[in-house]
């Protein structure tokens, strides 16, 4: 370079400092929003690690058990049958069978089942005594049905009715279950009480007394589908079998 001092290198030196020093001005900044903004983030952070509640934060329902792995299944599944076999109350058969409904049906709950067949209950019996057809098909097995509704056809015939009132029911035990082809098969006796009186066409009383409560005992079997998991999802049960009490 022979100690010249070269115009355009000192002019590109100078644009150099010149474009360096707006970078910083511009990078190095920092403004009073994003400093407002880490602050919200940093006492957002807080609330997480607190555990306290945020604005439009909606915890969503989940099944329990759902995420659990092959351990907690496991657990679950033992403690489940813990609770049948205390729920049959030393009865090794319907323990066993209630268990079987379980282990395809991880839903069944027999103290719901039993709550539910209760009501069904109810509703049977006063739909037969009303003749409600309609109600009693959607509750029945066909065979079922078919006896219930030829039973009030030869009524209906005779010109008899029933007047009926369903006082309540004092005891309902599960006392048979069993899995029969992928169908849970529940079988319940209930201890009832009713008033109830058949009158014939003249409206003469010929069987039952409308002032007198009396007890009924019914065995009815209730059934499902439970083989897959389609199947499963529709939670509905009909009657398919009753027998008179010994």
């Amino acid at each position: 370079m022979d100690g010249k001092v070269d115009l355009i290198t000192i002019i590109s030196l100078v644009v150099a400092v010149v474009v360096i020093l707006k970078l910083r001005s511009v990078l190095g900044r920092r403004t009073g929003d994003e400093e407002s903004r880490v602050e919200r983030y940093r006492t957002q952070q807080q609330e997480r690690q607190a555990g306290q509640p945020q604005d439009k934060v909606v915890t969503l329902p989940t099944r329990e058990g759902a995420m659990a792995g092959p351990g907690n299944a496991q657990i679950a599944v033992a403690e489940a049958e813990e609770r049948i076999r205390s729920f049959a109350g030393g009865n090794e058969g319907v323990a066993d069978g209630l268990i079987e409904v379980v282990r395809l049906d991880n839903g069944f709950d027999p103290k719901n089942f039993l709550d539910g067949a209760s009501q069904a209950y109810a509703m049977i019996v006063t739909a037969f005594a009303e003749g409600n057809r309609k109600l009693l098909r959607d509750l029945l097995s066909r065979e079922v049905y078919e006896g219930f509704a030829g039973a009030i056809t030869d009524r209906e015939g005779r010109g008899e009715q029933i007047d009926q009132s369903f006082v309540g029911i004092n005891k309902a035990d599960i006392v048979e279950a069993e899995v029969v082809n992928g169908n849970a098969q529940v079988t319940v006796k209930f201890v009832s009480k009713l008033i109830s009186a058949t009158s014939d066409s003249a409206g003469e009383v010929i069987s039952g007394d409308p002032q007198k409560v009396k007890d009924v005992t019914d065995i009815w079997t209730f059934s499902r589908d439970i083989s897959t998991p389609r199947a499963r999802q529709n939670p509905n049960w009909r009657l398919v079998a009753t027998q008179a009490a010994n």
